[in-house]
């Protein structure tokens, strides 16, 4: 072999020897951009999906706390009127009773805290005493009638004894009473509703499907009405 074909053939080995490592230099820069961009977008998506879940926990937190101080609001407020009718009721049935208040304001969308206390405080002849009786023997805060309760407790899943038990039980009574209210005003509208809760359905329907007539409603249920009422806008007004 001559010298000149030799020198050839080792150029051109160089040559393809030289193109593949340019290859795989190629190749291994290639895959390092294509590790690094996917390496940056991954923590880009990271990120971004930590400040979502970081958003989203500020929204839940401020929800929360926007929540309890609607609640402390109300809590407050039947403390409040509570005080102004019966001091001298222990502070672990005054907590016990705005608690039940504010529970039935939420689980009934036609009663509110001012209407519950309200009632309450018409139907407890302004005493707030959770042992309270009429002549006619009606109990409690929501002076509910024993066969009343008895049914509505069986609805309530609370295991009914004897009138005395359950009926002076602040909490039932608010349970038991905040269901009946409810139902009246969801056929009757709120006075119709109140008519209902004092005096009877028959009277109540009579009244709204006349119109609001007067001379149908019981003489006791005809002042009860406009009673609760201005106690309701008087409690809807207090801060």
């Amino acid at each position: 072999m001559t010298q000149n074909k030799r020198e050839k053939e080792t150029s051109a080995k160089y040559s393809s020897t030289s193109a593949f490592s340019k290859l795989i230099g190629i190749i291994a820069l290639c895959s390092a951009i294509i590790g690094f961009s996917f390496r940056y977008l991954t923590l880009k998506v990271d990120q971004g999906e930590q400040i979502h879940a970081l958003q989203q926990s500020i929204a839940e937190l401020k929800s929360a706390i926007n929540v309890d101080s609607i609640r402390q609001q109300n809590i407050s407020k039947i403390l409040a009127i509570m005080e102004r009718f019966n001091p001298d009721m222990d502070t672990d049935t005054k907590y016990d009773i705005a608690n039940e208040i504010y529970a039935m304001s939420l689980k009934y969308d036609n009663l509110d805290v001012d209407l519950i206390c309200a009632t309450i405080t018409h139907e407890s002849n302004r005493t707030w005493h959770p042992e309270v009786k009429s002549h006619v023997g009606a109990i409690g805060l929501m002076q509910i009638m024993p066969l009343t309760g008895m049914y509505i407790a069986k609805l309530e899943s609370i295991t009914w004894t004897n009138p005395e038990d359950i009926l002076t039980n602040p909490v039932y009574n608010i349970r038991l009473g905040c269901r009946y209210l409810s139902s009246m005003i969801s056929s009757y509208d709120v006075d119709g509703g109140l008519a209902a809760y004092n005096g009877g359905e028959r009277k109540a329907a009579q009244w709204v499907r006349s119109n609001r007539a007067d001379g149908i409603l019981w003489a006791e249920t005809s002042k009860y009405v406009p009673s609760v009422l201005s106690l309701y806008e008087e409690y809807r007004k207090m801060n």
